[in-house]
């Protein structure tokens, strides 16, 4: 697990342009830095003749030993690679490769990519490989540069084209200063889509000219033409078997690391079952981390702690501070750019306590996304009788996201208004923000890939909802939030429910057993007996923070002049005046509001750090 970032230049590059993409790496990677610096024959240059690199800031957790740092090359210098995640059960293929005459320099997975690579080629490899990863290979032999992001995007990757200069990253901020300093102008359209969704969807980012790359995709920059494709590689497919089976390899070859690793507990079903099946499987050396939220009617950790004791796993209970005025910025710049997941900044706290005792840990992510268990998906179901029955109903510019709900809704095709049930700003809210101007776009997710057959049985138009799901709230939103508040701090955070053979063996279940109320009872067989019989009756509370105290206590002093701030931030995009009336109601009693003042004191200090940070790289 790891930060990494390059470039491929036509013109010469400032060396200190490497190195400040490197430095906004460091957190990701505290254990080593490297840097591969090319000229334009992609032989070793001075400082003078700076046209390529690759640069990687390295989590050791497989073979910490230099001999595995990388960037990493092939035997005979012409390949590299720059990998950041975690790769598993790569045995047979490291054996088949070995068959071939292949000779393993270390025992990382890093190698086995590498190796993978100039064995089977960039679709062989990418066939082979099962686990979380981001990485580019440069193959100086074809004058080809290939990237891939892995099938559910655990993983980020970002990218910039412009004149012919490629450059990518784990970070917008690790990309940014390859830009010329003219290109590094803010995206409109995104800071809309923010307002609209609380993140901005792939493959736009806050820059006009970074992308972000979808998960599941793979990108060939072409050295002599400066041609750059991208297309999909991965078409999930439905694979029969006993699923069971399945979780437990994905959970337990996801307990293989050379540093000390734990598991994250939440009173919830999606971390039990991750408990559970390292208890059923006699793993309970490892220690269950649960946040706490004292004196809350959110807080699970008494459930966790008993469930953890029922288990016989270890418990460590982490409290939530009271005051975040000493980390909000940090954490927002942890959060890379705007990015408004309220529970970012809970998960940020537990990261930072939890890497104090392991370096790796199981998540539970991608439950929800896989077995429908969020609400709002039955609520739009009830809705689908309209299907793409549009009214051309106009969009009031208006305060209160309490109003107008029915009409906006109307105003959208139905697959369009599923956006609505989980959304930052309302449509009328955002016109009202940005001076009452018209919105180019109601929605901005993109649209959805194909997830799997659709089971015969199921409800009609769940399957949209979950390949819109799987598209932009799983990868750009759950698993951003994971990936980013975790390496953070230097810690590597695996979710078994997201290996996609085990999803694979999902799909061939049916919509009955995949789909139920409660949600998730096809994972009665997976829950440890110990537990309570009335484990899934729980009522599902989420991981939400004190919000409402924070606002009136840590983050008040933010307030004043904030609509000036954000103002001028977007050249006038957003209007003083009205984030100033909306900020007031809020102030006044308007307490429904305060998810979106959250959300607008995070945008505030986002483009501020990110404007210092575009004016000072030069």
């Amino acid at each position: 697990m790891c930060g990494i970032a390059g470039f491929f230049s036509r013109r010469p590059v400032n060396p200190a342009v490497p190195q400040a993409m490197l430095d906004e790496l460091r957190r990701r990677g505290p254990d080593d830095a490297s840097r591969l610096l090319l000229d334009a024959a992609l032989n070793p240059a001075g400082d003078d003749a700076i046209h390529n690199a690759m640069l990687h800031a390295r989590l050791a957790i497989i073979d910490p030993r230099p001999v595995a740092n990388q960037p990493m090359a092939s035997d005979d210098g012409q390949v590299w690679i720059c990998y950041n995640g975690e790769v598993y059960d790569w045995e047979a293929g490291k054996a088949e490769l070995e068959a071939g005459g292949a000779v393993f320099r270390t025992h990382a997975d890093t190698e086995f990519i590498l190796r993978g690579y100039q064995a089977w080629g960039i679709e062989g490899l990418l066939a082979r490989l099962r686990g979380m990863f981001a990485f580019a290979i440069l193959d100086s032999r074809s004058g080809k540069v290939h990237l891939a992001r892995d099938r559910m995007g655990e993983k980020p990757l970002l990218y910039s084209l412009l004149d012919g200069n490629f450059a990518y990253g784990s970070l917008v901020r690790a990309v940014l200063p390859f830009l010329p300093a003219e290109q590094r102008g803010f995206s409109a359209e995104a800071i809309d889509a923010y307002l609209a969704h609380r993140y901005i969807p792939s493959p736009a980012t806050v820059f006009s000219h970074i992308q972000r790359l979808e998960n599941g995709y793979r990108l060939e920059f072409d050295l002599n033409t400066r041609q750059l494709t991208k297309q999909r590689y991965w078409q999930p497919k439905a694979e029969s078997g006993d699923w069971l089976p399945e979780l437990d390899r994905a959970v337990a070859m996801r307990t293989v690391a050379d540093r000390p690793l734990g598991v994250l507990l939440s009173g919830g079903i999606d971390s039990t079952v991750i408990a559970s099946r390292l208890a059923t499987q006699q793993l309970t050396q490892f220690s269950s981390f649960t946040a706490a939220f004292p004196g809350s009617g959110m807080d699970e950790s008494g459930d966790a702690a008993d469930s953890a004791q029922r288990m016989g796993l270890p418990n460590v209970r982490v409290e939530m501070p009271e005051n975040l005025a000493a980390d909000f910025d940090r954490i927002v710049a942890d959060l890379d750019q705007p990015f408004a997941d309220p529970s970012s900044f809970p998960t940020w706290y537990l990261a930072r306590e939890v890497t104090r005792h392991v370096k790796v840990v199981l998540v539970g992510d991608g439950g929800d996304e896989m077995l429908a268990g969020y609400k709002r998906m039955g609520k739009h179901l009830r809705t689908r009788w309209r299907q793409n029955i549009r009214l051309p109903l106009p969009i009031k510019p208006q305060l209160d996201s309490k109003r107008g709900k029915l009409a906006t809704e109307l105003a959208m095709d139905w697959e369009n208004a599923y956006s609505l049930r989980f959304s930052g700003f309302t449509p009328g809210q955002r016109s009202f923000l940005q001076g009452g101007r018209k919105l180019e776009k109601l929605c901005h997710w993109r649209a959805p890939d194909d997830i799997g057959p659709e089971p015969k049985d199921g409800a009609p138009g769940l399957h949209q909802l979950l390949e819109l799901d799987f598209a932009n709230y799983l990868p750009d939103y759950i698993l951003q939030k994971s990936d980013l508040c975790t390496m953070a701090h230097g810690l590597e955070g695996r979710a078994p429910l997201l290996d996609h053979r085990f999803y694979q063996r999902l799909l061939a279940t049916s919509a009955a057993e995949r789909y139920t109320k409660p949600a998730k009872l096809i994972f009665r067989r997976a829950i440890h007996p110990a537990l309570p019989a009335d484990f899934f009756q729980r009522k599902k509370r989420g991981f939400n923070p004190p919000l409402s105290g924070w606002l009136q206590t840590s983050l008040a002093p933010r307030f004043d002049g904030l609509g000036a701030r954000l103002a001028a931030a977007t050249e006038g995009q957003l209007d003083a005046a009205a984030v100033d009336a909306f900020a007031q109601a809020y102030r006044d009693g308007a307490g429904h509001l305060a998810e979106q003042m959250l959300q607008l004191l995070i945008l505030d200090q986002s483009l501020a750090q990110l404007r210092q940070l575009r004016l000072t790289l030069r």
